[in-house]
């Protein structure tokens, strides 16, 4: 029997001609989805809040972002900071870097 491997390389494949956020899943299963995400410069609407129903672990592999939590908490990210944000904590993104990728896994 042949084992099959999900397999792949973050910084490969990488949209070029985009000039907005890219969200690409690259795994899931059960309650566990594994996200790519690419940023250029964007932020969340101000006024605008994440609230989500799971938790979410993000890493930035690449670029800056910085984050806003309702309470007025703010995170810097460089590239190897991670964070994980509990499920039902408002938080908006105010900030990325061009060329930013971050990973994202949504645990519910």
């Amino acid at each position: 029997m042949t084992m099959h491997f999900d397999t792949g390389n973050l910084f490969r494949n990488l949209p070029t001609e985009t000039d907005k956020e890219v969200f690409e899943i690259l795994h899931q299963r059960g309650g566990t989805k594994i996200e790519r995400i690419l940023s250029h410069g964007e932020a969340t609407p101000e006024g605008q809040w994440y609230d989500q129903g799971w938790d979410e672990w993000v890493i930035i592999e690449q670029g800056t972002g910085a984050l806003e939590f309702e309470d007025g908490t703010r995170h810097h990210m460089a590239k190897g900071d991670y964070l994980l944000i509990p499920k039902n904590t408002k938080h908006r993104v105010i900030s990325t870097e061009t060329n930013t990728i971050w990973l994202a896994i949504h645990l519910a």
